[in-house]
């Protein structure tokens, strides 16, 4: 009898893999893998100085300071106890009795409103003899100002001014707005013209008028001893302090401001000194 060879019994074991695949890695977190360890330590130090600057802008820096005046989180200047605002057809149609009532800045009242006249050698706000009007009925000490035009000479717009501003016995002296001088005007030129608005409003009025500007404008072309005769109205917003360091009567210190009785934003201003030291600062008889 012939035996075969024996063959084995036990078949290959097949091996079964797994149904659920292992998901590829993507291009970039494979990128990432390769990243040398320096480069790790940069984008570190980016987060960080992001972090930083994102504090700064919104907490620290000018804009920080608007910020948190629109959300009502920002301190206004302290040790000032006389406040007031600007206004002009921009606050559109203003509920006095509303404003006298309850309007508080830094918890007190509203003693002084700055109303918007004239602009240039023809314009007239056209808010302007409303507002004049209902300012001195509800009570507030006003002020009429002029907005600086570049297209017209500093004689034509001061008598602008004195044909449509009729000021009274206890109204603040006239306000000479001015913030941008002619691109193609010499900087003596400019001086010139605007001195010429200053001394024939004077010569009307008896009073010296109040030059309102920015900090940096004045620096820039109105820094010279002869202005410094008339009284200064500074415009610096979002700032705890004054850095002008020369003598200043008017401080508006921020554009976002909120009232009852003012749809909008109003700029809020405040005076430096005593209510006697700003009623002695108005016209007289």
């Amino acid at each position: 009898m012939t035996t075969q060879p024996r063959t084995s019994r036990h078949k290959p074991r097949r091996r079964y893999r797994s149904p659920v695949r292992k998901k590829r890695d993507s291009l970039l977190v494979r990128l990432l893998h390769k990243l040398p360890g320096w480069a790790w330590w940069l984008g570190g130090g980016l987060v960080v100085v992001g972090y930083i600057w994102v504090f700064y802008y919104f907490f620290v820096s000018p804009f920080g300071f608007r910020w948190r005046a629109l959300y009502g989180d920002a301190n206004y200047p302290e040790g000032y106890d006389i406040h007031g605002i600007d206004i002009s057809h921009y606050q559109g149609v203003i509920d006095w009795e509303e404003l006298r009532n309850n309007g508080m800045i830094a918890k007190c009242p509203v003693r002084f409103v700055m109303i918007k006249a004239t602009e240039g050698a023809t314009r007239i706000d056209k808010n302007f003899n409303d507002n004049f009007y209902q300012a001195r009925e509800n009570g507030f000490v006003r002020g009429a100002y002029h907005f600086w035009s570049t297209r017209s000479s500093g004689r034509d717009q001061a008598q602008h001014f004195i044909n449509h501003v009729k000021l009274e016995a206890g109204d603040l002296p006239p306000v000479l707005d001015v913030e941008h001088k002619g691109k193609d005007q010499s900087a003596e030129d400019f001086k010139e013209s605007v001195l010429t608005w200053l001394r024939l409003v004077e010569k009307e009025y008896h009073a010296k008028p109040i030059i309102y500007t920015y900090y940096k404008f004045k620096m820039a072309y109105l820094g010279d001893s002869v202005f410094d005769e008339y009284p200064y109205w500074i415009a610096h917003y979002y700032v705890d302090k004054v850095e002008y360091k020369g003598a200043w009567k008017f401080w508006q210190h921020t554009d976002c401001g909120r009232l009852p009785g003012i749809k909008g934003y109003v700029d809020f201003n405040i005076y430096n000194g005593s209510y006697y030291d700003l009623m002695q600062l108005t016209l007289k008889d």
